[in-house]
């Protein structure tokens, strides 16, 4: 009785949309809503599709293309014999395309938080994250290490009260990879993330760091990751000297 309950009030959701767009569309629709709310997870299947399709009483092919639907818009992710999964996004190993930092270039450097505060957003945080200038932010600043080599200076921002338990977690207890914290502690998975490449200046405090001289030229790349609703929770602005820096692009 209780799982004809469930299939009912999904039937429901289903209905609710406007019957003018395709069935498929408003399943998608009322998936994508479930996906947004953070009912799904990574790290498990979503119901099989049978299930699904029982729940919102439509055929399998119906949603099937429902779900092949949230799959190119890049909320789900297909894994071959494995089941449909809530996708995440694997981007920390986009700035090691850029920045030598070894012979082993897929492989994720070290890293060391150096100072950690509660502050306010100043106009460009808060425009990254969509507060309001003054909100409280957490602040991490971290090297990214070529053994104990710092060779990235990184500064992160996110929002408050988010994150409020990264504010007290021992420093040494932060991994190298800070999503899947992102994701275990404070129940916030990054889906995707937009970068933009800039050139600066290397600063007094952050030459001796990178092993330049001030006024050396860097390359600065500010980073926005958002959740699968798109709201960015993440603004960070990595720096590193212009020396170690290099491009590379596939054209076919």
């Amino acid at each position: 009785m209780p799982r004809r309950t469930a299939a009912v009030d999904r039937r429901a959701e289903r209905d609710a949309l406007d019957p003018r767009i395709p069935l498929h569309e408003r399943v998608q629709e009322a998936l994508r809503r479930r996906v947004e709310e953070g009912e799904f997870s990574p790290s498990s299947p979503l119901p099989a599709e049978g299930e699904l399709a029982g729940a919102y009483d439509v055929s399998l092919g119906t949603m099937r293309r429902a779900l092949a639907g949230l799959a190119s818009a890049g909320l789900l992710e297909r894994r071959q014999g494995d089941g449909t999964y809530l996708r995440r996004a694997r981007m920390d190993g986009s700035l090691f395309r850029f920045f030598r930092h070894g012979a082993d270039t897929d492989a994720v450097p070290g890293s060391r938080i150096v100072d950690r505060s509660v502050t306010r957003a100043d106009e460009q945080v808060a425009d990254a994250l969509g507060c309001a200038v003054g909100a409280e932010v957490l602040h991490l600043r971290r090297h990214r290490l070529r053994g104990d080599v710092a060779f990235l200076v990184e500064d992160i921002w996110l929002p408050l009260p988010r994150f409020a338990t990264l504010a007290e977690r021992p420093l040494q207890e932060f991994a190298n990879l800070l999503y899947p914290m992102y994701e275990s502690e404070c129940g916030s998975v990054v889906a995707s993330a937009s970068e933009e490449l800039t050139v600066g200046a290397a600063d007094a405090a952050e030459a001796p760091v990178l092993g330049c001289a001030e006024g050396e030229p860097v390359v600065v790349v500010e980073r926005r990751a958002r959740l699968h609703t798109g709201e960015v929770i993440e603004f960070r602005r990595t720096r590193g000297a212009a020396a170690g820096f290099r491009y590379r692009v596939e054209i076919r």
